[in-house]
């Protein structure tokens, strides 16, 4: 069943949101500290003190760790749920309009670990910290990651996709990656250089996969009300949603033209006060580069199995990435693949600062709303509309 019910609608905000940058090294800090730096540069921002914050919802560390480490003194709301980063946008949303908190302070502290990479395996300090399950699947499985890659040969079987399309994506998120400072990954990759990297299950190589890295984003979450008491102009959350369908693992779900990603199109279209004609500014989700395609094609710019082409019509020679109509880009942040796995709380830090008006060299002219599609096919498909207030 599809609601148009949102009752919450532009009636909580965002007031502000800070990044520490991302590295794609193991760096000699804790995770807690990446996210301390966040939370404390998120709450400078918004010029807030101890006593202003009332809630906490992070991914790590625990939230009673972070009260003791921010010197919070009192919490009357609290919650640390799984990644993707809009179980968080939710969750922290529906508590201050249900009047459990005021004022919300929401983070995610992104973090190289055995799970994402095998460079922490040779770290004892991280892999003792592991706060992860074991991710990786037996080899005749189609779990976690290795179910991207079959899906994406599906892609290429059903559409007649090459490995090209998946190089569109890797190359527009680098290009944009480039007017980053935050980012990880930033000197320019061509198509022969994608196309000859080293392959880790086919079809995907490993600039189709997201870059693990260490550093945080935060982002203060209250009522519109008190954000336009704040320094920055607030942006308003128009629509918040979750969806998954019923066979939602990576080995039983449908087909591609029934997972996840379609239950959250349905249901943002019907909740939210604009769609792709009006997004000034877009965030498909590119964890692997297949899962950008998808939400490119499931949103309504182009058909099933027509991204590649629909990027190379639109494709900018001058800025070497995608422009919609000459204006729109897609993840001007650099995404999953560039800027670094941040499990989509980098997608929402961007929107939030192409809205506010922060984005620097990346900035689109008089941006006012955007489109968020975090998340991938199977039980972690979600959306976000965004609007300046």
């Amino acid at each position: 069943m599809t609601s148009d019910r949102n009752p919450m609608k532009n009636a909580i905000a965002f007031a502000g949101a800070t990044t520490t940058g991302f590295e794609r090294r193991n760096t000699t800090r804790s995770q807690a500290s990446w996210a301390a730096e966040a939370c404390i540069d998120a709450m400078r921002q918004c010029d807030l003190g101890p006593k202003d914050v009332d809630g906490l919802c992070g991914s790590w560390p625990p939230a009673n760790e972070l009260q003791a480490i921010l010197g919070l003194p009192e919490i009357t709301w609290f919650e640390n749920p799984p990644v993707p980063f809009i179980n968080h946008v939710s969750a922290a949303a529906a508590a201050v309009f249900a009047g459990l908190c005021e004022v919300a302070l929401v983070w995610h502290a992104a973090y190289r670990q055995p799970w994402n990479t095998a460079g922490s395996l040779k770290d004892p300090f991280r892999a003792a910290a592991e706060n992860f399950p074991a991710v990786a699947p037996s080899p005749d499985t189609v779990m976690h990651a290795v179910g991207y890659t079959a899906w994406a040969s599906r892609y290429m079987h059903e559409f007649g996709a090459t490995k090209e399309d998946f190089g569109l994506i890797a190359i527009n998120d680098r290009s944009n990656a480039a007017r980053n400072p935050a980012a990880a990954l930033t000197h320019p990759l061509t198509m022969q250089e994608y196309l000859e990297a080293r392959m880790i299950r086919w079809p995907l190589c490993l600039f189709d996969m997201d870059v693990a890295v260490d550093g945080a984003d935060a982002f203060i979450v209250t009522t519109a009300e008190r954000a336009r008491d704040m320094p920055l102009p607030p942006v308003l959350i128009n629509a918040a949603v979750h969806g998954m369908v019923a066979n939602n693992e990576e080995d039983q779900i449908d087909g591609l033209a029934h997972h996840g990603q379609h239950i959250v199109v349905d249901s943002l279209k019907a909740k939210s006060d604009f769609w792709i004609d009006g997004a000034d500014v877009f965030f498909p989700y590119d964890g692997f580069s297949i899962i950008a395609l998808a939400w490119i094609e499931n949103v309504g710019y182009c058909g099933a199995g027509e991204a590649g082409e629909f990027m190379r019509q639109y494709w900018d020679a001058e800025s070497n990435s995608v422009r919609l109509n000459g204006k729109v880009p897609f993840n001007p942040h650099g995404g999953s693949l560039s800027e670094g796995a941040t499990q989509g709380s980098g997608h929402v830090r961007e929107a939030i600062h192409q809205l506010q008006g922060l984005a620097g060299d990346r900035q689109v002219p008089g941006a006012r709303t955007a489109l968020l599609t975090p998340g991938g096919f199977f039980f972690n498909a979600q959306g976000l509309t965004l609007i300046r207030d």
